[in-house]
């Protein structure tokens, strides 16, 4: 690991990647209902366009993009709409959401979508044709991609980081991607390139994944000034800050985005989609899942269909094993704990993890005892110790003017490493929450 690059703090979790990260991907069957929320990103939720009763194929728009930063959503499986009401949502809550009785006797081939050839739209267009793929980051985040390939004209853009770093723990959809989708990833990055006007592109990869890191050197462009950069395995290498300071050095600013210092993130996962969409023109309406842990019978990574029930997920892999205790959405450092099955598969979703008794032992929380090795860990540099005295004080305008709540990138590795068992990560989510309440009350 030694003279690889990466950035200063951060936490060594267990890996566990073993468990799917060689098992090729496959499609997963079409269930008998999809849901499919209006809020699946960051930003406004989109504003249907159906009503009960209206027939959709695979691929038709569903609803529209409510504002700049909103995403259109696309019927994943042709059905009829049977309903257009509050459902479950992985968040917690309950919203909008379109339910779609899928037709058995479909075969499911997607509707034509005309698209025009990428190499013929002009830069400033292309991100306009990506909007209306619905297609948003896959790393997590969800953010609206025609958004950020549309940086602010005072803020210009140098250099395009793809991450396919798959730094949480489990996880291995990204790994998948790259090793079955390479030329996808490239056709991805030139249409990024193009549309942000830049030539140079840099692909960061965990050194735990040198299959993938093999593959796209051998396959990376002579023409494209790429470079494939190996890092070092450390969590969260795959956050963008960490990814833009561990290989060009620049930091960005407090309350700042990475346009701020030139510099712009995008997924492997996202860059292939947005292949398939200018390819295929397939919006974007699956994507590669992995369901992994030690609470499921048949481990692996899917192509599944947005709106998928977590219920028909899990007796697709086999079920539950009989020491399963708890599923999350996503890892196990920044993933939401679900609690009913009948929350569906969204675009942010790029795992499904069931983890086992043993691995949710309840611990007691104990008092800090000020040990500092939550601000060791913190790849911010901020002081999650004062942070987690201030919201159990509930003193949340120092929380925000102080201590910089807004800088916290709820990573989780000051919950990781507390002795004390102290959920800071928990606490600042729900400070967030509340100070959101406050300022809208």
């Amino acid at each position: 690991m030694k003279g690889l690059l990466s950035f200063k703090h951060g936490v060594h979790p267990p890996e566990n990647k073993d468990i799917t990260a060689g098992i090729a991907s496959r499609r997963f069957p079409f269930p008998g209902e999809i849901v499919l929320p209006l809020s699946q990103h960051i930003g406004v939720p989109a504003k249907a366009l159906v009503k009960p009763g209206d027939r959709v194929e695979r691929g038709d728009v569903i609803a529209e993009a409510a504002g700049f930063v909103s995403s259109a959503v696309h019927a994943s499986a042709a059905g009829t709409v049977k309903a257009i009401e509050l459902w479950p949502h992985p968040n917690g809550s309950m919203v909008p959401s379109i339910r779609i009785t899928v037709d058995p006797n479909s075969t499911q081939m997607r509707r034509p979508r005309i698209v025009p050839r990428w190499e013929d739209v002009k830069a400033e267009d292309l991100s306009k044709e990506i909007g209306r793929a619905g297609i948003v980051g896959l790393g997590g985040a969800a953010f609206p991609s025609h958004v950020k390939l549309t940086p602010p004209k005072d803020q210009p853009i140098d250099i395009l980081l793809m991450n396919g770093c798959e730094c949480e723990p489990y996880l291995t959809s990204d790994h998948r991607t790259m090793l079955e989708q390479p030329e996808k990833v490239y056709e991805g990055i030139r249409i990024a390139l193009k549309a942000l006007g830049i030539t140079r592109a840099v692909i960061g990869i965990e050194a735990n994944k040198p299959d993938a890191i093999e593959i796209m050197q051998k396959l990376a462009p002579d023409d494209l000034d790429i470079t494939i950069q190996p890092l070092q395995v450390k969590y969260p290498q795959g956050a963008e800050k960490m990814l833009i300071k561990a290989v060009t050095g620049r930091e960005v600013p407090s309350g700042a985005l990475p346009s701020a210092i030139g510099a712009l993130v995008q997924n492997v996962a996202t860059a292939a989609n947005v292949a398939t969409a200018f390819e295929t023109g397939q919006p974007l309406i699956e994507r590669i899942i992995t369901i992994t842990g030690r609470g499921i019978r048949k481990p692996g990574n899917w192509v599944i269909p947005f709106g998928t029930k977590l219920r028909d997920v899990i007796e697709h892999c086999g079920g539950l094993t009989d020491d399963a205790s708890e599923i999350v959405f996503g890892g196990p450092m920044m993933g939401q704990g679900q609690a009913n099955l009948d929350v569906p598969i969204l675009k942010a979703t790029g795992g499904i993890l069931v983890l086992s008794k043993d691995e949710c032992k309840q611990q007691d929380i104990m008092p800090c005892i000020r040990c500092g090795k939550c601000l060791e860990a913190c790849p911010v540099f901020l002081n999650p110790q004062l942070m987690g005295a201030l919201a159990k004080a509930e003193r949340y305008e120092e929380l925000e003017s102080e201590a910089h709540l807004k800088d916290c990138m709820l990573c989780g590795c000051c919950s990781f490493v507390c002795p004390s068992n102290i959920p800071l990560s928990q606490l600042f989510a729900m400070s967030r929450t509340q100070i959101r309440r406050l300022s809208t009350s």
